[in-house]
C-alpha cells in the first residue's frame, strides 16, 4: 500500500496563495474586526473572488471548480492561522451549500447551487439547526413546518446562526410531524427577504467575534413546496428526515478541525518565536526543559491534529464512508488541540499573553468556540463511542 503525504503542486499554490491571503489581507484587520464585530465584507469579496471561499470547491457541474475536500481543510486551516472569525466569514456560504448538497434533489442541486459560483457577487449562506432550548438534542426542536396548500408555513426561533438574518440563503430545520421522531424533521431553504423570517438579538460573543451570529426568527414564513430539500416524502421518498442534518454535521465537521488547527498554529507559532528571542537567566527561554517541553507538546499535537483532518479529507476523497466516526476524531482532538496550545502559548508569554498587545489572548478566545459547534466535543465522544461499537449507519459523502 502506498502512503503519500506530499501535496499536489495545486494544493501548494492554493494553500501558499491562501497563507499570502491571510498575511496580507486577514491578519492586519484581524484586531478591528475582533474589536467592532464587525462583518469584514470587503475580506470576504476579495477572498471569493481569488477562488479562496468554499464556492471553489462545488462540483463542476453546478458550476464551481471542483476541487477536492482536502484541498478546503488545507485552505480551511491557511485562512484560520490567519483569523478564525474572518475565515469563519469567508467559509460561511458552506453553512447552506453543505445543508443543499446533502438533502437536496439534483435538481435543487443545480438550481441553487451555481447562485453561490459567481466570482463578482457574494452570497452568503446560513444554517438554522439549534434553538434556545434544544441544542445537542436537535430532536426536540420546536420549530414548526405546516404543510398547506400551496407550500409549507415555518414558525419557531433559531439560536446561534452564523450569518443569521443576514445570509442571503438559510437552511432551516423543522418539524415536519413531531409524531414521527426523526423521520418528521425537514429542511428547508429560506431566502433572505422572505416574509416572516427575520434576525433577533446578535450575539455578543467571547472569540471569533467578526463572525456574524444571530437568532433567526420564522413568524408564519411561508415557503413554496419546491423549498423543501429532499423533496416531498412519498410512497417511494422519505425523505432524508434528520439523517439530512447529521449528513450536513458530517460533511462540515473535517472543516472546522481544520480552523481549530489553524489557530493552534498560529499560537504556537507565535510561542516559539517569542521563547526564542526572550531570555531569562542568561538564556532563550526555550532551552528552559519547563517552556521547551511545552513547545514540543504542541508541535506533537498539532501534527497529530493535522493528520486526522487530512485522513478525513483523503477519506472524502476517495468517497469511503466515515465507519469509525473519522470527521468527528479529526473535529474533537483538533479543537481539545487548539484549547490546550493556545493555553500553553499565554503561559509561555507570562504576563504578555494575558494583554491585547499580543495575539495569543484573541486565539485563546477564538478557540474555545471549536469544542462547542458543530456538535460539542461531549457529542463527538458520544459519535465516536458508539462508531467504534458498530452502533451507529455508517454515511457517505455525496455531491
Amino acid at each position: 500500500m502506498t502512503l503519500d503525504f506530499s501535496l499536489s503542486p495545486e494544493q501548494e499554490e492554493i494553500r501558499d496563495l491562501a497563507h499570502q491571503f491571510a498575511e496580507k489581507e486577514i491578519r492586519p484587520v484581524a484586531a478591528h474586526f475582533d474589536e467592532t464585530e464587525e462583518f469584514p465584507y470587503e475580506v470576504v469579496k476579495k477572498a471569493h473572488r481569488l477562488g479562496l471561499s468554499p464556492a471553489a470547491f462545488i462540483p463542476e457541474v453546478y458550476g464551481g471548480q471542483g476541487l477536492d475536500f482536502l484541498t478546503e481543510l488545507i485552505l480551511n486551516e491557511e485562512l484560520s492561522w490567519g483569523c478564525a472569525g474572518i475565515a469563519v466569514c469567508i467559509q460561511s456560504m458552506a453553512l447552506a451549500m453543505a445543508g443543499i448538497r446533502a438533502s437536496g434533489t439534483e435538481e435543487q442541486k443545480k438550481r441553487w447551487l451555481p447562485e453561490f459560483t459567481n466570482p463578482d457577487r457574494l452570497v452568503l449562506g446560513g444554517l438554522g439547526l439549534t434553538e434556545p432550548d434544544s441544542g445537542s438534542d436537535a430532536l426536540a426542536m420546536k420549530t414548526r413546518a405546516k404543510r398547506v396548500s400551496d407550500g409549507y408555513v415555518l414558525s419557531g426561533t433559531k439560536q446561534f446562526c452564523t450569518n443569521g438574518g443576514i445570509a442571503d440563503y438559510h437552511v432551516i430545520y423543522a418539524n415536519t410531524d413531531p409524531t414521527r421522531g426523526p423521520a418528521g424533521i425537514a429542511s428547508f431553504l429560506v431566502p433572505k427577504d422572505t416574509p416572516g423570517l427575520r434576525m433577533g438579538r446578535k450575539e455578543k460573543k467571547l472569540g471569533v467575534r467578526a463572525s456574524h451570529t444571530a437568532q433567526v426568527i420564522l413568524e408564519d414564513c411561508h415557503i413554496p413546496l419546491d423549498h423543501r430539500l429532499g423533496g416531498e416524502p412519498d410512497a417511494d421518498n422519505a425523505g432524508p428526515g434528520a439523517l439530512g442534518a447529521l449528513m450536513t454535521l458530517e460533511a462540515t465537521r473535517p472543516g472546522v478541525a481544520a480552523g481549530a488547527l489553524g489557530i493552534a498554529r498560529a499560537a504556537y507559532e507565535f510561542a516559539l518565536g517569542y521563547a526564542q528571542d526572550r531570555k531569562q537567566f542568561g538564556k532563550p527561554l526555550w532551552q528552559h526543559e519547563a517552556v521547551g517541553f511545552k513547545l514540543a507538546d504542541m508541535a506533537m499535537t498539532i501534527d497529530a491534529a493535522r493528520l486526522l483532518i487530512w485522513r478525513a479529507g483523503w477519506m472524502a476523497n476517495q468517497g469511503r464512508p466515515f465507519e469509525r466516526a473519522e470527521g468527528s476524531m479529526a473535529k474533537c482532538f483538533a479543537a481539545d488541540v487548539a484549547m490546550d496550545v493556545t493555553t500553553d502559548a499565554i503561559q509561555v508569554l507570562g504576563g504578555y499573553g494575558y494583554i491585547k498587545e499580543y495575539p495569543v489572548e484573541k486565539w485563546f478566545r477564538d478557540a474555545k468556540i471549536y469544542q462547542i459547534w458543530e456538535g460539542t466535543a461531549e457529542i463527538q465522544r458520544l459519535v465516536i463511542s458508539r462508531a467504534i461499537a458498530g452502533e451507529r449507519s455508517t454515511i457517505k459523502l455525496g455531491a
